[in-house]
């Protein structure tokens, strides 16, 4: 199987890079048809390009910091991205709220993952918010990026039980388990060309998704 045949995966990070890692880990033991073509962070200081580098995969700093504004700073974001041949992009813990001219520009083609059950607790602090609001159930979504913040189409979701005791770190700890399994899950099935978006639909084996998929807790195979 040629490398040139996967899909070609950006991944931006902005912290430690577990998901990531977990992406490179499916793709190098061919459990998903994709490659990662670039890891691009937006911070120096970030854990995840020293992880990256022990992967032994391309990295490359495009720092929020060293740009005049939020424009200049996505353009040359974009810029590493289009330069890495990508054609998926993959938010994993990129902590940098992007513009709707930016989610336009790679429509149907960048993902993200959110650590709640989408609709609910978008935005930040979302497990110290679960634990707040009494819920039983928590979990994580994957869905595509719009121009409007963790609001996009939802693929798959994991639900994770909120047990007596639970302080945001361990709900974290048990949701991010979850995280690992099926975000590769999705980036395997838009490689085997499965999954899409077509306006604001979701389709999977060119169904409608009329709800998110539910994820079983199994393999990355469906």
């Amino acid at each position: 199987m040629s490398a040139a045949s996967r899909l070609a995966l950006a991944v931006l990070i902005s912290g430690r890079g577990s998901n990531m890692a977990a992406i490179a880990h499916a793709c190098q033991t061919d459990q998903i048809h994709a490659r990662i073509a670039r890891v691009i962070a937006d911070r120096p200081e970030a854990g995840g390009i020293a992880l990256a580098h022990k992967l032994g995969l391309e990295t490359e700093l495009v720092a929020f910091r060293a740009y005049a504004g939020q424009a200049a700073f996505e353009q040359a974001l974009a810029t590493a991205i289009d330069a890495s041949g990508a054609q998926l992009v993959v938010l994993a813990g990129f902590m940098r709220i992007l513009s709707s001219q930016f989610a336009q520009r790679y429509a149907g083609a960048m993902l993200n993952i959110h650590p709640a059950l989408l609709p609910k607790f978008r935005g930040l602090h979302t497990h110290e918010r679960a634990l707040q609001a009494r819920e039983s159930m928590h979990g994580a979504s994957v869905h595509f990026v719009t121009g409007e913040l963790d609001a996009g189409p939802v693929i798959l979701q994991a639900r994770v039980p909120v047990m007596p005791g639970d302080t945001p770190d361990s709900l974290s700890a048990r949701v991010q388990r979850h995280e690992h399994i099926i975000y590769p899950k999705v980036i395997g099935w838009i490689a085997a060309r499965r999954l899409r978006l077509a306006g604001d639909v979701v389709y999977f084996d060119d169904r409608p998704l009329r709800e998110p998929l539910l994820d079983s807790q199994g393999e990355l195979a469906p």
